[in-house]
């Protein structure tokens, strides 16, 4: 009897090594990642061109999509810079406004009054105003005053003999004021050159 238990243990052991094992390899091909490149492997070709063509229409609509953005971004950008070109000027007129203000003001004083001397005075101190402004804005006089003549600075409207040898190659007289903004000459200052 004992015999014939042992044998039916042994019968039963091996049954049961076989019927874990499957499940193990079950358990294993489920984790595995090989399972899911072979499955990709073994897509037939109908399957793979309809993934293919899944994929193209999915990079399809990212690059329209890309090209729409782009084109609105170009948009934008050329209506800010024609803004900017257009309105550009707006801060400067703005700070420039109390000016004129102050010019119409003066000028009805003008017609009313007796006294020269008051309004020689009103229309410095307006000068003075507006050349503050503009200073603000980066604006400044280049200076000619006993100046070296500099072609960068100076423009030449007439040539006279110097008085002094020290005057030579200097500026005598400026008959037009030269502006600079920011360092750049905006406009030449025209002067008479000592010969």
């Amino acid at each position: 009897m004992k015999e014939e238990k042992k044998e039916e243990e042994l019968k039963e052991t091996p049954k049961n090594t076989e019927d874990t094992a499957p499940e193990t390899e079950q358990t294993e091909k489920e984790v595995s990642p090989r399972e899911d490149l072979e499955g990709v492997a073994e897509l037939t070709p109908e399957e793979q061109l309809e993934a293919a063509n899944a994929e193209i229409a999915s990079l399809k609509d990212q690059l329209l999509r890309k090209i729409a953005e782009f084109d609105n971004y170009r948009k934008r950008t050329i209506k800010e810079k024609t803004d900017l070109i257009l309105n550009g000027g707006e801060k400067t007129i703005v700070t420039i406004l109390p000016v004129l203000d102050d010019m119409e003001r003066a000028l009805k004083n003008m017609q009313k009054a007796e006294d020269v001397s008051a309004v020689l005075e009103g229309v410095e101190l307006i000068y003075k105003k507006f050349m503050d402004i503009l200073g603000k804005q980066g604006v400044s006089i280049i200076d000619t005053k006993e100046a070296d003549f500099d072609v960068d600075l100076h423009e030449a409207v007439a040539q006279l003999p110097a008085p002094t040898p020290e005057l030579k190659g200097k500026v005598m007289d400026c008959t037009q004021t030269g502006y600079k903004l920011n360092e750049k000459v905006i406009r030449h200052a025209q002067v008479v050159v000592g010969v």
